[in-house]
């Protein structure tokens, strides 16, 4: 297969509990300005063109998940860690896609994301030999802490030289990143796998609007950022 005849597939963990965020239920199913995170989620791979299948990955007894379509379709097949369900995922739709394609894994948790941020890393990687991520250059100052909780301290001020905040959607070829997975059990991104492989994944720019919502205050700046769309 090409690079050119290549199919490009979204692959969505959200078997996930989301307890930081404290909100009674699994995170990704959070209102958001009438409509889940998870739905939101979804629109900008709905719309892309450039997408062929969009997979989202559920846990086992997941019973509100509704969101399936001909262009969206459920895999039941979570696991206990994100590692642990895109690996099942990816699997998952081992036999009907080649080594080749490409697969976006994307948090259900960056609602933010569009089909701008799809369209520039796809086209960023597409005839890349390894893949790559979106990520933004880190502007803040780094602590790195001493001791944990409320006895936490400033041990070491990082340089933040160099550094760039890891988003999604990351984009590997099918092969590759089933294998990377299987060989690193501590993985906690695609990006990270693939370099335990020795590969140097790109770097993309992405976007603030493309935050992880995790904490509850989270949801709150997630509402108003659509509620103003």
């Amino acid at each position: 297969m090409t690079a050119s005849s290549a199919r490009f597939i979204a692959l969505i963990p959200a078997a996930g509990g989301g307890s930081r965020a404290d909100l009674g239920l699994p995170k990704q199913y959070a209102d958001i300005g009438g409509r889940s995170m998870l739905d939101r989620t979804l629109d900008a791979f709905r719309a892309s063109p450039l997408i062929d299948a969009v997979y989202v990955v559920l846990a086992p007894d997941d019973r509100r998940f509704d969101l399936a379509t001909e262009e969206v379709r459920p895999l039941y097949v979570g696991g206990a860690s994100r590692r642990d369900s895109v690996l099942a995922g990816l699997n998952a739709i081992a036999g009907s896609y080649g080594p080749n394609d490409w697969v976006l894994v994307h948090d259900a948790a960056r609602p933010g994301i569009t089909t701008a941020l799809i369209a520039d890393l796809i086209d960023a990687c597409r005839d890349d030999a390894v893949g790559g991520l979106l990520a933004l250059p880190v502007a803040d100052t780094l602590k790195r802490a001493s001791g944990q909780g409320d006895e936490a301290r400033v041990g070491a001020t990082l340089p933040r030289d160099g550094l760039w905040a890891a988003q999604t959607p990351q984009m590997f070829r099918l092969d590759l990143l089933r294998r990377a997975y299987a060989a690193a059990p501590d993985a906690t991104d695609e990006a990270g796998a693939v370099e335990a492989m020795g590969h140097a994944p790109r770097l993309v720019p992405g976007s603030q609007r493309n935050f992880k919502l995790t904490w509850r205050e989270d949801f709150a700046l997630a509402r108003h950022l659509f509620a103003n769309e």
